[in-house]
């Protein structure tokens, strides 16, 4: 059982990967929301270099993978996200920006490191970034109005991808701050791929969303009328 869901999740997040570099060329954009990108790209490359600096495991070499395909995603954001920014926002801010986010999602898996040791910080970085990147793509789908750089590949993928290792770590290990972590991802997940899915039928679902109305209650003065 193990082996599989391990299998499992590493498939289903190449997957995530693959799809997100090649709608990420095809429309000009970038496909993972830009925080969840970034600490992602943090967790491989930095227990990457981990594992090259004992005995490669087999994760180690999954990692290596997923960082080499995440550098493509990322190159995806920088050459295209500005587009997905306010006009005020100037090609320089936009880079210093990201540079920014980038370092400090580093920072974060770093001092994972330093308190909770490798084993304990691995696993508990990536599940809080998964719920996070969970609530983003959301974000992103609702920021887009519309389905601009997502897919129900990447939507049913990443469902998968975090479900196998909560069930690995959450139930058949019995840690249930994992468990807890995985089931909330998969509720954020399942109601994604429902908008997803909503979007696919329905593709100006979000076409009139707008500012508020004003209220019905404000008061207009009434006018005088002359009589003739």
């Amino acid at each position: 059982m193990e082996p599989f869901l391990s299998a499992l999740s590493g498939l289903a997040w190449t997957i995530v990967y693959m799809a997100a570099i090649r709608i990420g060329f095809r429309q000009r954009t970038y496909a993972i929301p830009l925080a969840a990108l970034a600490l992602n790209f943090a967790w491989e490359t930095t227990y990457t270099v981990q594992d090259l600096m004992g005995p490669m495991s087999l994760q180690g070499y999954v990692n290596l993978v997923w960082a080499l395909a995440d550098l493509v995603i990322v190159y995806t954001f920088f050459a295209f996200g500005r587009a997905e920014f306010p006009h005020f926002v100037t090609r320089p801010m936009f880079a210093l920006w990201g540079t920014l986010v980038f370092g400090a999602s580093y920072a974060v898996q770093w001092l994972f490191l330093a308190e909770f040791g490798e084993h304990d910080a691995t696993r508990y970085s990536a599940f809080l970034q998964n719920l996070l990147m969970s609530a983003l793509f959301i974000a992103m789908l609702v920021a887009r109005r519309g389905l601009r750089g997502q897919t129900l590949t990447i939507a049913v993928a990443k469902w998968l991808g975090t479900l196998a290792p909560t069930i690995l770590i959450g139930v058949i290990d019995g840690e249930p701050f994992i468990l807890g972590i995985g089931i909330l991802c998969s509720v954020f997940d399942l109601v994604y791929i429902g908008l997803v899915l909503r979007l696919r039928a329905h593709p100006d679902a979000l076409s009139d969303v707008g500012p508020a109305p004003a209220p019905a209650s404000v008061w207009v003065p009434a006018q005088r009328v002359t009589p003739p």
